[in-house]
């Protein structure tokens, strides 16, 4: 199993996703890259992402990266939908290099490379969501989010 940091706006609705697509094993929502190593209560600089676990015999890291380009909005710069500030910004984090070299090459192999703003970098800091902020929207489905309905749903019936 392999590990990668998806940011892609509110965090609820990314582990939605993220987690029905076949091959991802498991999600966690959370926070990565902030401003200092250990949290200190206000999540300073840190991004709403999804630490994801998959299978890389069944899903590799390029597709992955095109499923979180399905449910963003890759030239915003810190927003998603209604949600506004730098915690949903977007972006890729890993300590595995191979990780980060697929994505720079993903990004690269796209006719709009130079407007996009997704992050790519190592992974500095992660820092788990509260229980409360886990499958959020399992719990809460009537709340924001700002990835279509049809997205959301779209490998639900699916096996993994």
């Amino acid at each position: 199993m392999e590990i990668i940091y998806l940011a892609g706006g509110c965090l609820w609705g990314v582990q939605a996703f993220i987690k029905t697509i076949p091959g991802v094993i498991k999600t966690e929502a959370g926070r990565a890259n902030g401003l200092s190593h250990t949290l200190d209560g206000n999540y300073d600089g840190y991004a709403e992402c999804v630490k994801t676990t998959f299978d890389p015999e069944k899903l590799n890291v390029q597709d992955l990266i095109d499923h979180l380009f399905m449910i963003i909005n890759p030239y915003s710069v810190n927003r998603q939908g209604n949600d506004i500030g730098k915690k949903y910004r977007t972006g890729i984090y890993s300590n595995d290099e191979q990780h980060l070299h697929e994505a720079e090459k993903y990004i690269a192999a796209r006719t709009d490379r130079d407007r996009i703003a997704v992050e790519v970098k190592p992974l500095i800091n992660y820092v788990p969501s509260a229980e409360e902020h886990q499958d959020h929207l399992d719990k809460y489905p009537d709340h924001y989010c700002h990835i279509p309905y049809e997205l959301m749903t779209k490998y639900k019936e699916k096996e993994i």
